[in-house]
């Protein structure tokens, strides 16, 4: 525990804190882009340790909520399909497609397996020649060099049953699809720690640049956290923009390059439909031609109609930063966990579940319905 407790040191929590509070002369917005580090700003109830002219916003940084409500319907409806494994995460399973989610699915007699690994998946390919085994690929950067190296695994060992859907997503052009919006309020970014570990920092020095917007790349402890938002307050106190790293332990700053080089192997950059957002250009990432028989929607010659996002969920402006969890009109009634409205409420990363597990806003909500 030595190198975890010492980024939950109460002194230095302590210390960053004050720093923040002598310092922050006007009101500032700064959004943190993974979930992982919204879990952990409200859990630890730092968002109560901030100066009051400090806002916290929570990004799209939640693979599990920024996958469309098309592609969940696509992994639904190969997982209905005879002779197919449909292999995912857990958390993808309560996700609601347009009508039912993977676990209904399950339940109605699909072939839906929860794995914790692509590579347990290509052995279950070879453990059942006799079955279309597909892996549901979902995740930011960080994530798909383990499925990229599924499918080369799955090529060496002369597989022809095994496939990934992929739903891989990229941060800088979301960051930039949020900068350039409008409606935009966000001073600085905090950048997902473990997404740069894989790709680096050097992608973000022109968003910086271009949007005059200070990025700093942070961990997820609470010392990681406060650091960084500390270094971002600094940065915009003085009128600078500049991408800093705070998680210098874990990210270089041109990444892992091995990584880097396994995803370009298999992927190919392409456009991509955000669940609450919409399409943004270059945002993500689907098996390249020289893989193309992995690929679960030629194989299948998947040809669905693109469903609707439902209208009763507000995920969008919460993922861009223009409200809160506990400004949906659901949130807490009918949106809870066990009966999700959006995704946001189902992941173990959704900004929605946060606020639902580790904030007394749930029961202040309900109180006044």
């Amino acid at each position: 525990m030595k190198f975890l407790s010492e980024y939950r040191d109460p002194e230095m929590v302590h210390a960053y804190t004050a720093e923040l509070h002598r310092i922050t002369t006007r009101p500032w917005t700064l959004m943190e882009i993974c979930g992982g580090q919204t879990h952990s700003l409200v859990k630890n109830g730092l968002l109560d340790m901030l100066p009051k002219q400090i806002t916290m916003v929570h990004g799209p940084g939640c693979p599990v909520c920024v996958t469309s409500v098309s592609v969940i319907d696509e992994a639904i409806w190969l997982a209905q399909q005879p002779n197919v494994i449909l292999c995912s995460f857990g958390d993808m399973l309560r996700v609601p497609g347009s009508s039912i989610s993977l676990l209904e699915a399950k339940a109605q007699g699909a072939d839906v397996r929860i794995l914790y690994s692509p590579l347990e998946a290509v052995e279950l390919a070879q453990q059942h020649p006799d079955k279309q085994v597909v892996f549901f690929a979902v995740g930011f950067e960080t994530t798909a060099p383990a499925n990229a190296l599924s499918v080369v695994h799955a090529a060496e060992l002369g597989l022809h049953n095994y496939s990934i859907l992929a739903s891989h997503v990229l941060v800088p052009p979301a960051m930039e699809a949020i900068l350039g919006d409008p409606e935009n309020k966000i001073d600085a970014f905090l950048a997902a720690g473990h997404v740069c570990t894989i790709m680096g920092t050097e992608e973000y020095d022109p968003i910086a640049e271009k949007y005059q917007t200070p990025i700093v790349v942070t961990g997820f402890e609470p010392v990681d956290l406060l650091q960084g938002i500390l270094m971002a307050v600094q940065q915009l106190e003085k009128g600078e923009w500049k991408v800093e790293n705070q998680y210098a332990r874990s990210v270089q700053r041109e990444g892992n390059r091995m990584a880097q080089d396994t995803i370009q192997q298999v992927f190919a950059v392409s456009d991509r439909v955000w669940r609450g957002i919409g399409n943004i250009p270059q945002s993500g990432y689907e098996v390249n031609t020289r893989y193309q028989k992995y690929n679960a929607r030629l194989k299948f010659n998947i040809d669905l109609v693109a469903a609707e996002e439902n209208k009763d969920c507000i995920s969008g402006d919460i993922m861009k930063g223009l409200k809160k969890p506990f400004q949906c009109p659901n949130f807490g009634t009918r949106c809870k966990p066990e009966h999700p409205l959006g995704a946001p409420m189902v992941s173990s990363e959704g900004a929605c579940a946060a606020y639902y597990q580790y904030s007394g806003q749930v029961s202040e909500i309900i109180e006044t319905v």
